[in-house]
């Protein structure tokens, strides 16, 4: 298998900045996806082939969370069994929309997700070493949730959160311990589903996969976060561009 070796670097980057952004506020494949549509990927080649870095992203997380003392895998395996469900049909939509339909798709979503991040939408205290609550609505959401997952992956963390936080009541970071556990699970479903049906790009996908990994572990042990709040915003500005860009152009 050829590797266009500055394709795989550039993915690598687009990686390492995807996974840092998930760990700091989530939607990090706004990044990736648009970045391998602008390489010449076809859309569904792209969105299938961002799954092996999520896996890769999310194995590190999983593994992190469990080692600081973090982890319930029986309601974490429970919610992620709904969300599988949800997308394996969620993956046989998404594998089927390409062209400028994709495009169009991915910058409306583009805009939606940047919304979100900037207002903090979904996100509230609930109290630490809080009992999870509301387990059969949960548990329906997450097929909502693990549908959306399989259809495009980007910003299913900002509907995730919600439904652990809000609807569950589980503070924000065993939000988050759930939310990795179950994405790490329905992204494995959705992997097989695209595989099965469009050529992924694999060497691609293990450069991205790499960098979310590493981006992911640099973000979790950030320990100067000085200069922040400019680096969202020219990420806003970087985001709003791709989305106008695949939008209109």
């Amino acid at each position: 298998m050829e590797i266009d070796v500055f394709k795989a670097g550039l993915l690598f980057v687009a990686g390492l900045a995807s996974g840092w952004i998930n760990v700091m506020a989530g939607g990090g494949s706004i990044l990736a996806v648009p970045v391998m549509v602008f390489l010449g990927l076809p859309g569904p080649v792209a969105n299938g082939t961002n799954r092996i870095g999520i896996i890769a992203q999310n194995i590190a997380a999983v593994t992190g969370f469990f080692r600081k003392g973090f982890s319930d895998f029986k309601l974490s395996a429970s919610l992620a069994a709904c969300a599988a469900f949800g997308a394996f049909f969620g993956a046989n939509v998404g594998v089927r929309l390409e062209g400028v339909w994709f495009e169009r798709t991915l910058a409306l979503i583009m805009v939606g997700v940047l919304i979100i991040m900037m207002t903090g939408a979904g996100q509230k205290r609930a109290p630490a070493e809080g009992k999870a609550k509301n387990l059969l609505l949960g548990h329906l959401l997450f097929v909502g949730a693990g549908f959306w997952g399989g259809f495009i992956q980007i910003g299913v963390g900002l509907i995730q959160i919600p439904i652990l936080n809000r609807v569950m009541g589980l503070d924000l970071v065993r939000a988050n311990m759930h939310k990795v556990f179950v994405a790490l699970v329905f992204s494995v479903v959705a992997l097989a589903v695209f595989a099965a049906q469009v050529e992924i790009e694999w060497g691609l996908g293990v450069a991205l996969g790499l960098g979310y990994a590493a981006g992911g572990w640099l973000g979790a042990n950030a320990a100067v976060t000085r200069g922040e709040d400019l680096i969202k915003k020219v990420f806003y500005l970087a985001l709003a561009a791709m989305a106008v860009k695949l939008m209109f152009f």
